[in-house]
């Protein structure tokens, strides 16, 4: 079982464009990256074309608003590195996330329960 704070997290890129689908995978590892280096769990991780949603858990110390910061900033970072041709035909201004951005806390929520979540969403 895991220890630690679980937190849901949904959010969009800019204008809420549909573009994550051809840079998926490498959004998938930076994520992957970010949340090894800094401690945070990855339960589950989906993403659509115009918003991810990010499951995880995270000790405490770590405020949800700095964990958003952190997974947002440097995932944005990184894709602007390796896809800037193509994202700078939708974000000419720059950018790639909406600032705002949906947290719920997930008190013990089963892996299961979480994976039917998604699996709900998915479809909505």
């Amino acid at each position: 079982m895991h220890h630690g704070r679980c937190y849901h997290f949904v959010w969009c890129p800019k204008y809420r464009h549909a573009i994550l689908e051809p840079i998926e995978d490498s959004l998938e590892a930076s994520f992957r990256d970010v949340c090894d280096e800094y401690g945070y769990e990855i339960l589950s991780l989906y993403i659509s074309p115009d918003h991810v949603h990010l499951f995880l858990s995270a000790h405490p110390k770590h405020a949800p608003g700095e964990i958003v910061r952190t997974v947002k900033n440097i995932t944005a970072r990184e894709m602007w590195e390796q896809h800037e041709s193509y994202l700078e035909r939708y974000l000419w201004g720059g950018g790639f996330w909406e600032r705002s951005y949906y947290i719920g806390t997930a008190g013990t929520v089963s892996t299961e329960t979480i994976e039917r979540y998604i699996e709900r969403t998915e479809h909505v």
